[in-house]
């Protein structure tokens, strides 16, 4: 839980930053957004899943943790320590500002994303810590020590902590965004270290405590393969090899794709990414609309992450667990595309209000609220919701799916599907963007669009689903019960 807690506390942080640096950077926004997604981070992605079939070849699954997460943390070091406090010496202003007077208007989060390439490089490896650290290594290690039996029981209390990172994080961003706003002053500490105003300062201590907690998780992880796993590292390996297993890029992908059974898990991941950044990308237009500054956008974004972290938690409690032991795996899956279907309308309509009605002031009448404020609101209800299922019911009966599978059936499935399938899905839909974008600009003007978009995407979910649930049935009647490690390496 402890693990979680710190791997889960770290993605929360980066998220936050992420998108305050690149959205809200002079001459940015929301709009550079699909345009990152589909040119560095899908090839980021497919870079960091062949590395990690290439590191599986040569050490077992825990070194290859500990190699990933020093790239990490050196990383975000470099960042902190050197890069951004020399950022406008790295900005490239004349190649974009040349791009700019060349490309479409529609193009402008193409060119921001070239002006801010160290920030374009902060948010791929942000974006990679969740997709690598969070979802494939982490799950990896859960999935090869529990069995479905104490899956049903142990998920929740592992959602628990992790969404309780969210609220944690969510306090800290609130905090420091705060402190930011209402002192001019700098630390002489931050001054050593590069910081120039209180926004840097701040954005140091986010990503100093980040690496804090790194060196904690690798000394946790350690801790836990030394006194309760220790032959763990022999899992889906060679023994004579030392746990090192040999799997390749291209055959992880053609799994993926030959397996009815990951299939279907694919298909539920790529409608949940699609879905998510469509609505988001708009939604964060919004905010920066309503927010402009870093520390304003912080502490907006940070109070969802807050809230988002709280709900989880809730969810992780009394519901996820509690539907799962009680009404199965299908009927807890089919929780999360439901409940966005019905949260996703109030934000659209809210923003269509906005386009389309404002002059009339219907939902000043009706609220009292401007409709920027209302599509604001209402996308921050649809993006909690989002979110807090993500973390608990969504990734819960994923990651459940994944257990009854043969140990290099879970290596390739997952690295497949979470190393590519799941940015894949969020390229994919940051490619339809950038082509509306084309075509209407802005976001707020391919509004109708991406509204229609999302809703043809809830019956292919809720199909991949109902499809899965049967196969999963079938296959845990055959496996009742997992091997504890200790014995199958035995």
């Amino acid at each position: 839980m402890f693990l979680f807690f710190l791997i889960a506390f770290n993605y929360h942080i980066f998220k936050i930053l992420k998108d305050t640096l690149i959205v809200t950077a002079p001459q940015s926004g929301a709009e550079a957004i699909p345009f990152l997604k589909v040119w560095a981070i899908l090839p980021s992605a497919i870079i960091l899943t062949f590395l990690f079939t290439k590191l599986s070849a040569k050490f077992n699954r825990e070194t290859i943790f500990y190699v990933i997460m020093s790239v990490f943390l050196g990383f975000f070091a470099l960042f902190i320590f050197v890069i951004y406090p020399n950022a406008e010496l790295f900005n490239l202003n004349s190649t974009a500002d040349f791009l700019a007077g060349k490309l479409p208007l529609g193009l402008k989060g193409f060119v921001s994303i070239i002006r801010y390439w160290h920030y374009s490089l902060f948010y791929i490896m942000a974006e990679s810590w969740s997709t690598i650290m969070l979802s494939l290594l982490l799950w990896i290690f859960i999935v090869d020590v529990l069995a479905i039996d104490e899956a049903k029981r142990y998920y929740s209390l592992l959602g628990v902590a992790r969404n309780s990172a969210g609220i944690v994080s969510g306090f800290l961003g609130q905090y420091l965004a705060a402190q930011a706003l209402s002192t001019a002053s700098v630390h002489s500490l931050a001054k050593f270290f590069g910081s120039k105003t209180p926004w840097d300062q701040a954005l140091l201590i986010f990503i100093v405590t980040a690496i804090i907690c790194g060196f904690i998780i690798m000394s946790l992880y350690r801790y836990l393969h030394v006194y309760f796993y220790p032959k763990r590292y022999l899992l889906g390996g060679d023994a004579n090899k030392k746990g090192k297993q040999k799997i390749s890029f291209a055959k992880s992908i053609l799994y993926a794709v030959k397996s009815k059974y990951v299939l279907f898990i694919t298909l539920i991941v790529l409608c949940y990414n699609i879905l998510i950044n469509l609505v988001e990308v708009l939604w964060k237009s919004q905010i920066k609309e309503l927010y402009p500054s870093a520390s304003t956008f912080t502490a907006f974004t940070s109070k969802i992450t807050l809230i988002t972290g709280a709900v989880a938690v809730f969810s992780s409690l009394f519901i996820s667990g509690n539907l799962i032991r009680r009404l199965g795996w299908r009927f807890t899956a089919l929780v999360t595309p439901l409940a966005l279907m019905f949260s996703g309308l109030g934000f659209f309509y809210f923003v269509f209000i906005k386009k389309y009605a404002e002059s009339a002031n219907v939902a000043i009448a009706v609220f009292g609220l401007s409709p920027l404020v209302l599509a604001v609101m209402f996308g921050a209800v649809q993006d909690i919701f989002s979110r807090s299922l993500k973390y608990t019911v969504f990734d819960e009966t994923k990651e459940m799916a994944f257990i009854p599978l043969t140990a290099e059936e879970k290596l390739q499935g997952k690295s497949a599907i979470d190393g590519i399938g799941s940015r894949l899905g969020k390229s994919g839909s940051s490619l339809i963007l950038q082509i509306l974008l084309m075509f209407f600009t802005t976001t707020l003007g391919a509004s109708p669009v991406i509204f229609g978009i999302t809703i043809l995407i809830f019956p292919v979910w809720i199909i991949s689903i109902n499809k899965l649930s049967k196969k999963f049935e079938e296959k845990s009647k055959v496996i009742q019960q997992k091997i504890p490690v200790e014995e199958s390496v035995s």
